[in-house]
């Protein structure tokens, strides 16, 4: 794991912060971990908001000829180009930057400002490229015009086809937007990256999230009138309720709150800073947290909620397809941009991840699901995406 020594703010900060405002805005920090020696490294960061942060990540690779590949950028803090350029030194230059998600906003945002840190590197990206609420050009949104490429269908027609094949998840309609993701798999290192699609749920919390503590120690609480000490115990108490919140939004465990009990403990509370959100704390947990977790926790390879119930189902029939095009690449970990890595995983666990979509009544009974579930029938009922084909 390395991070920068001698860190001051102008090292980690990024002034483009306004233009997607997630947690923790304008500073920035970078962690660099080598998963493959001398061949893979990912460089995380953390975003969030109302301190439900987890790891975002991009992953860079060695290219066997020299230099490096970059599968879905980050935010390009001086402290993360100083860090990508240590590689290049040894390695070569970045020759190519991925873009593999047309919907992913957090990842989008950060192509085009990564690319001019880099301006003799190619940028590839996933095809069906869209924007809200006015669909605009992709130089108009920042990245370099005679040096983006949209990803050709069939990886063989791509310039890195020696070293990586790719499968193209999608499109999948989701009425104001598509869905769209790519796999990339690198050959030597038997090595897949992915994006959203699959996620691997750690017990305890990631490193890049430990470099601040305070959003782990803030969900920690029971309410806001606790003082949550800043031990490993509350740090992953913390990090597992977080868990809960990114991936369920609101987790059956987590009770209704009086908005007249919360002020009233707000005024009590011993922390009522800005930080703090002035004491405010509407969140409160029965036990039952602890089991929703290890549920969670339990799947090594998992299509996380939002996905398997709003926009993966869909179209359940080509997101299998695409699921066996991917298995039958023999690969041995996986590295997704969220989470946990390196995910040690074959191609048969890959494949049962996606049983949610093959069996209609797979969360039946998972009262943690049920807003997911309510959201899936809103949107269909207003006509904002296609209903589900499961």
């Amino acid at each position: 794991m390395t991070e920068s020594g001698n860190i001051s703010p102008k090292d980690i900060t990024w002034p483009f912060w306004p233009v997607v405002p997630l947690y923790p805005y304008s500073q920035r920090r970078t962690l660099r971990k080598e998963i493959v020696k001398d061949t893979i490294w990912t460089f995380e960061q953390c975003q969030g908001i109302f301190y439900v942060v987890v790891p975002i990540r991009m992953t860079v690779v060695k290219l066997a000829k020299g230099g490096l590949l970059v599968y879905a950028p980050v935010a390009p803090t001086r402290e993360c180009i100083r860090l990508v350029n240590e590689l290049v030194e040894t390695h070569g230059a970045v020759k190519y930057i991925i873009l593999p998600t047309v919907s992913g906003i957090e990842h989008k945002v950060f192509v085009g400002p990564f690319a001019r840190c880099f301006p003799k590197a190619q940028v590839f990206v996933s095809p069906d490229q869209w924007s809200f609420p006015v669909n605009l050009p992709l130089s108009w949104l920042g990245f370099p015009l005679k040096r983006t490429h949209k990803l050709p269908l069939e990886s063989q027609n791509s310039p890195f086809a020696d070293e990586f094949d790719y499968a193209i998840l999608g499109p999948l309609d989701l009425g104001l937007g598509i869905f769209e993701e790519v796999a990339f798999y690198h050959k030597q290192s038997h090595t897949l990256l992915l994006t959203d699609s699959i996620i691997s749920v750690p017990h305890t919390p990631p490193d890049i999230v430990q470099l601040d503590p305070y959003p782990l120690l803030f969900h920690a609480r029971n309410s806001s009138l606790d003082r949550s000490e800043d031990t490993p115990q509350n740090r992953i108490k913390g990090w597992q309720r977080i868990v809960l919140f990114a991936l369920y939004f609101r987790p059956h465990a987590l009770g209704t709150v009086n908005w007249g009990k919360v002020v009233k403990q707000a005024l009590k509370s011993p922390e009522r800073s800005k930080k703090a959100y002035f004491g405010l704390f509407p969140f409160q947990w029965d036990d039952s947290w602890k089991l929703s977790f290890e549920k969670l926790h339990y799947h090594p390879l998992l299509v996380a909620p939002i996905l398997q119930g709003v926009i993966l189902n869909r179209n359940p029939l080509e997101v299998l397809t695409w699921v066996d095009r991917v298995s039958k690449w023999g690969f041995e970990r996986i590295i997704s941009a969220h989470f946990d890595v390196p995910i040690l995983a074959h191609s048969e666990q890959f494949r049962q991840a996606f049983d949610c979509l093959r069996h209609p009544n797979y969360n039946l009974g998972n009262q943690d699901f049920q807003l997911i579930q309510d959201i899936d029938k809103k949107l269909t009922k207003l006509r904002v995406t296609p209903p589900p084909q499961l």
